[in-house]
């Protein structure tokens, strides 16, 4: 697994201008909403979908990368927006909209208004619907974040990476783990800690994460698509009750627990296992009810 900024290119939709990265490889494509701090020319746990032979459409959601923090502003209109995307691009189908972590809720909204799209709903890490973050989590990033700090923020955290990657990753680690942030660092290959680096080496936020802050309408009741649901109970970034409000929720939900230390649960042990799963969930019968 490695990590390069990719190229990508802008859309000018009637929405606003959408950042995405289209990687064509068949005429059915995989939607990929990445989470927070995440930009479409930057990819994570993209190979699967490579593998199955979909062609693999990132888009970057508002206030990340080059997309307006005005284009579809909430999960249920960036959704819409996606859809349109979809239409200039000329892909007609969709395998399946994968939403990670801060991405769950607009891959939801996506599933839940668009069922003649998209076909299955992929959610790894995600953040559902209940009240999300805390209020510890939402102080600081209104400190860290705000237009005037992020770019100081990230080019402080670059430089520390560049300079102590060791301390640098540690301290990334420590709010996306419940667990302690040497243990989980311990636990990691020198690739994937070299991988881990180089991602949150080409991390900002724009102005898309304090957008991600607010609350959202719920669209899972609508969701008619087999869902597929991964976490893991070592999340510090998204608790663990989100994956089991999702699987309450959306109708035709499975859970996969992921053994993974941390957030990222495409750098654990149990991983290879996982994209096995996925990968069979990708060819299963895409039936929809009613």
């Amino acid at each position: 697994m490695t990590t390069v900024e990719r190229p990508t290119t802008v859309a000018r939709l009637d929405a606003g201008a959408v950042e995405y990265r289209l990687e064509r490889r068949g005429e059915v494509a995989v939607v990929v909403l990445h989470g927070g701090h995440m930009r479409a020319g930057l990819a994570l746990g993209e190979e699967i979908f490579a593998e199955c032979g979909h062609s693999v459409l990132v888009p970057s959601r508002p206030g990340y990368g080059r997309t307006s923090p005005a284009t579809g502003a909430t999960p249920a209109a960036f959704a819409d927006v996606v859809r349109d995307l979809c239409g200039h691009l000329g892909i007609e189908r969709v395998a399946a909209v994968v939403g990670v972590s801060a991405g769950g809720r607009t891959a939801v909204s996506m599933a839940a208004r668009h069922p003649d799209l998209v076909e299955r709903l992929i959610l790894q890490s995600a953040l559902g619907f209940l009240p999300w973050p805390d209020r510890r989590t939402r102080l600081a990033a209104n400190i860290a974040f705000t237009p005037a700090t992020e770019r100081a923020t990230w080019g402080a955290m670059h430089a520390l990476l560049r300079l102590a990657p060791g301390l640098g990753l540690r301290m990334m680690l420590g709010d996306l783990s419940t667990r302690p942030a040497r243990e989980i660092l311990a636990a990691l290959t020198p690739g994937d800690r070299a991988t881990l680096i180089a991602l949150f080496s080409l991390m900002r936020s724009g102005h898309g994460f304090r957008n991600d802050l607010r609350a959202s309408a719920e669209e899972t009741a609508q969701v008619t698509q087999p869902a597929l649901v991964v976490a893991t109970r070592n999340d510090g970034a998204v608790p663990f009750a989100h994956a089991e409000s999702l699987m309450a929720r959306l109708p035709r939900a499975e859970l996969v627990e992921s053994r993974a230390g941390s957030h990222f649960i495409w750098f654990a042990d149990d991983y290879p296992a996982i994209a096995d799963r996925i990968r069979d969930f990708l060819t299963s019968e895409p039936s929809h009810h009613g």
